[in-house]
């Protein structure tokens, strides 16, 4: 089906190559979501991921800064980096997440494909072009969407080729993205993802309600009521759910000790960071690692 006589889509279609684990890997996800499924709190790969959306306008989190997105808007989203969409009430919105790796270390172009993904770890890793460019990008997601449909002894290899050709797009031409931060926002919930965008990028610091509250020149007792109001959470669980997920992006990509890497994200103690830890995920940070390195589970957008 041709939607918006721009992208071929197929409800629940899914595209893959490889396995997560694989130096080289994707996965290809057409699919609906509501706002009856919506995440409660920011989640993590350890891969790279694009979210393009076909369909309604969404709020995208990224850090716990909030961000418009519209229709053919494209995402990116980097290893570790915390993320969430929240997605309107009404008509399910359709959209396409792709979820992939490429070799650190391919002979003769781990270079090239440094460069392709730095446009992930830009300041706004967000794309809107004008429609010619646009539908230049969608062609080659298209080519993939066909291909692979083919029983074709080349079908890996030529979406891959396809692929790195979109992100050779993508890179080249990100100095014409238009892309602009719309999200709309009264003051008082500006300052409150100001405060969560804070925490996302000190964790690893000493962080409480008081000092934030002195830090941001709002009282204690109003930094606590708004932002339960806005974020579904006190600072404190916050604060700690930050953390832990920052904590589990280590202990999966890194071969760190766990009491380091609790340390390093900012818990004070190891016997406080195990009651947290299993507070918010429900088993022991070993359990945690062993289980999901030899079985990953990682959570659907």
């Amino acid at each position: 089906m041709l939607i918006y006589n721009l992208a071929l889509y197929e409800d629940r279609t899914f595209i893959r190559v490889n396995a997560e684990n694989d130096p080289l890997f994707y996965f290809f996800d057409y699919d609906v979501r509501s706002a009856q499924i919506n995440m409660q709190f920011q989640h993590f790969h350890p891969f790279y991921e694009l979210c393009v959306l076909l369909g309604n306008k969404t709020t995208h989190f990224l850090e716990g800064k909030p961000y418009n997105l519209n229709t053919f808007d494209i995402m990116g989203i980097a290893p570790g980096v915390l993320h969430m969409t929240q997605y309107p009430e009404g008509d399910p919105c359709r959209r396409l997440i792709i979820q992939f790796s490429l070799p650190p270390k391919a002979a003769g172009l781990s270079n090239e494909y440094e460069q392709l993904l730095s446009v992930f770890h830009s300041g706004l890793p967000i794309f809107r072009f004008e429609p010619e460019l646009r539908a230049k990008l969608y062609r080659r997601l298209n080519d993939i969407f066909l291909l692979a449909g083919k029983s074709d002894p080349m079908r890996n290899l030529s979406i891959h080729i396809k692929f790195v050709e979109f992100l050779t797009l993508l890179f080249l031409n990100q100095d014409k993205n238009q892309y602009a931060d719309e999200a709309e926002m009264t003051p008082a919930d500006k300052k409150i993802y100001a405060i969560a965008s804070h925490i996302h990028a000190h964790f690893a610091e000493p962080l409480s309600l008081e000092s934030l509250a002195v830090q941001f020149f709002i009282s204690s007792c109003y930094l606590s009521h708004q932002f339960k109001a806005v974020t579904g959470f006190t600072i404190t669980d916050y604060i700690q759910m930050t953390r832990v997920r920052n904590v589990q992006s280590m202990l999966l990509r890194e071969d760190v000790p766990i009491t380091e890497a609790a340390l390093s994200c900012g818990f004070q103690s190891f016997s406080q960071f195990n009651r947290v830890f299993q507070k918010h995920i429900g088993m022991t940070p070993s359990q945690y690692r062993k289980l999901n390195r030899s079985h990953p589970a990682w959570l659907e957008e």
